[in-house]
């Protein structure tokens, strides 16, 4: 192991790194830059390193034991299942991730997608043009005050969507079995105007349903042919959290039907999406790329943490957000020198 501590960032298409890189190098960081998400290459250039820094790469169990050296997986986003975390926890590698970063805009970026899906916002600034002025869409827009929002994950994002839409909707109601049921959880639900139910009557009674999940097990194709079946009658599904998830192509067999009323998705189970995806092409699906994180405060907030969790581990022998525990460390590995 060298003196100097190695830092690595794999793919960084589309973002900048060079603050984030700065930030490391001057906490005592070499930093390595790799622009692939190909496991042997990224085996290849991050032999030594001690944090590695992903944009969308996958970090599997083979990458992480071809990298002996390695201390600590920082990623660039809230997500965490692109990486093997029981293989790191193993290895004694601690993961983190960038919890609130993106909170505000990925619930913004919910309820403006559905606000724009309810009022036909994409067929309406189609048809503003001299020939088409006076057409008017095949569904007419359903008045908001009506309507009941449901919450499945009561998170960061799933509270602030909550937040700003409930003085919006009719009713907000949520589901989240992972949440306390403490008097502090339901003064905060309360406080937000959220009513908390069980997923089947919040999945039933939704008009828009709203998915904040993470990607697990669980959860895995979670709304399938059956749970879609459950949902109300001309009700809109909305996913902004994981696109695994979903099991599309029950989706598109449910919109063909026309027992659901669309979709607002910001993901996909594959990304970019294959020309024929399920999800393409469709009036009824408003289909955004990935972006509901995105502003130009996350642009930089996102990178920030991600570089200052490798700083923080190497200077106090923790991360600021770390999702593991990984006990079984050898001695003096969480140590800089």
């Amino acid at each position: 192991m060298t003196d100097q501590p190695i830092a690595v960032f794999t793919d960084v298409e589309d973002t900048d790194i060079s603050p984030a890189a700065a930030m490391l190098e001057h906490a005592g960081f070499e930093t390595r830059v790799l622009r692939t998400r190909d496991p042997q290459k990224i085996i290849a250039g991050a032999q030594g390193a001690q944090a590695l820094l992903p944009g969308y790469s996958e970090i599997t169990r083979e990458v992480i034991e071809a990298l002996p050296d390695l201390r600590i997986i920082s990623l660039m986003s809230m997500g965490t299942d692109s990486v093997d975390i029981d293989a790191a926890s193993e290895h004694g590698i601690w993961v983190t991730n960038v919890p609130g970063a993106a909170t505000e805009e990925v619930a913004t970026h919910t309820l403006a997608t559905v606000l724009a899906h309810l009022r036909r916002l994409p067929f309406y600034t189609a048809s503003a043009n001299p020939a088409d002025w006076n057409t008017r869409s095949a569904v007419a827009p359903r008045r908001l005050s009506e309507l009941t929002l449901g919450i499945v994950g009561l998170g960061r994002i799933g509270r602030e969507l909550a937040r700003q839409a409930s003085a919006l909707f009719g009713s907000v109601i949520g589901s989240d079995p992972y949440l306390p049921d403490s008097e502090a959880v339901r003064a905060d639900l309360d406080a937000l105007g959220v009513r908390r139910f069980g997923l089947d009557e919040v999945r039933s009674s939704a008009d828009v349903l709203s998915l904040h999940l993470p990607l697990t097990e669980d959860t895995e194709n979670m709304v399938d042919a059956e749970f879609l079946a459950a949902m109300a009658e001309d009700s809109l599904l909305v996913n902004v959290s994981r696109g695994g998830v979903i099991d599309h192509s029950a989706l598109a067999g449910a919109l063909d039907s026309g027992r659901l009323a669309g979709a607002c998705l910001d993901v996909l189970d594959v990304e970019p999406p294959t020309p024929d995806h399920p999800m393409l092409g469709r009036e009824e699906v408003l289909l955004t790329p990935h972006i509901a994180y995105f502003s130009d405060r996350t642009a930089a907030e996102y990178l920030r943490i991600q570089a200052q969790n490798a700083i923080t581990q190497f200077e106090a022998g923790q991360p600021d957000s770390p999702v593991n525990a990984p006990a079984d460390c050898p001695e003096g590995k969480h140590d800089l020198t």
